[in-house]
């Protein structure tokens, strides 16, 4: 997991869920967006639990 901004990782998980996890909880703690990318660096899924200015006109199901 890695902080937007930063050249080093925050936190090292052995799998994709755990990571996940930490960042949703990271995410909600500081009440920022959170964002998944795959391996290739595209993104996957983004959530955001701030007060988000622009939120999404669609909803996830």
């Amino acid at each position: 997991m890695k902080r937007e901004g930063a050249e080093r990782a925050s936190s090292v998980h052995e799998r994709k869920a755990d990571a996940e996890e930490a960042g949703r909880d990271l995410a909600r703690k500081d009440e920022v967006e959170l964002v998944i990318h795959g391996r290739d660096g595209r993104i996957q899924d983004s959530d955001s639990y701030g007060n988000d200015p622009h939120p999404p006109n669609d909803e996830k199901h």
